[in-house]
């Protein structure tokens, strides 16, 4: 079985999802961040991984759920960070972020099969990806690609297909950076606490 990695930052107030102010308070942005992490968490103790670990930026609260391991992010731009992640594993791994809290469990149970793949790319609308999937973590497959530009997605696919990797993809999902991002992605997941918080949220600045 595969390793599920989910690399986030704690949902403090001022350091997390700032592109969703001024519409939303720098407190709401990080309760919809809370919201969105504890969806994301949700589906990946669903889904079927040998071992769980979040890669955390900041400390844990209590919207840690059980089951989950924590280790800390280390130093670094994202690709570095990324690339280390990865190296927690210690074997075949899925890595999400904390923006897609519409994923569902059968989309990270699809992404942690490498049966018939080297690797798992997830795009992002942006331009990124939500996930990356791979059978043997190689470092360079990461390190020194372009982060958090409109590119990076179709940089990093071609770093896999380069080096020689039967890549299959997962579905394209929109990330919550924006407030337009997030009335969209809970439209797209009514239940989840993401949906139900930003509702709530948006009632009330009405």
């Amino acid at each position: 079985m595969s390793t599920l990695l989910v690399i986030a930052k704690a949902p403090v107030a001022g350091r997390v999802k700032t592109r969703l102010t001024p519409h939303f308070s720098p407190e709401q942005a990080a309760d919809l961040a809370r919201a969105a992490l504890r969806d994301t968490l949700d589906a990946v103790l669903a889904a079927p991984a040998r071992r769980r670990i979040l890669v955390l930026d900041g400390e844990p609260g209590p919207w840690l759920p059980a089951g989950i391991d924590v280790r800390r992010q280390c130093a670094g731009p994202l690709d570095v960070r990324l690339a280390a992640a990865f190296a927690l594993a210690g074997g075949p791994a899925l890595l999400i972020g904390m923006d897609t809290p519409q994923v569902t469990a059968e989309l990270l149970r699809q992404g942690l099969d490498f049966t018939d793949a080297d690797a798992w790319f997830g795009p992002a609308d942006d331009g990124g990806f939500w996930a990356l999937g791979l059978a043997d973590p190689d470092p360079e497959l990461l390190r020194g690609v372009p982060m958090s530009v409109p590119h990076t997605g179709e940089v990093q696919r071609l770093r896999l297909t380069d080096a020689g990797l039967a890549v299959r993809d997962l579905p394209e999902l929109c990330d919550v950076d924006t407030p337009r991002d997030a009335a969209r992605v809970a439209a797209a997941a009514p239940t989840t606490r993401f949906a139900a918080l930003h509702a709530g949220l948006c009632a009330v600045t009405r």
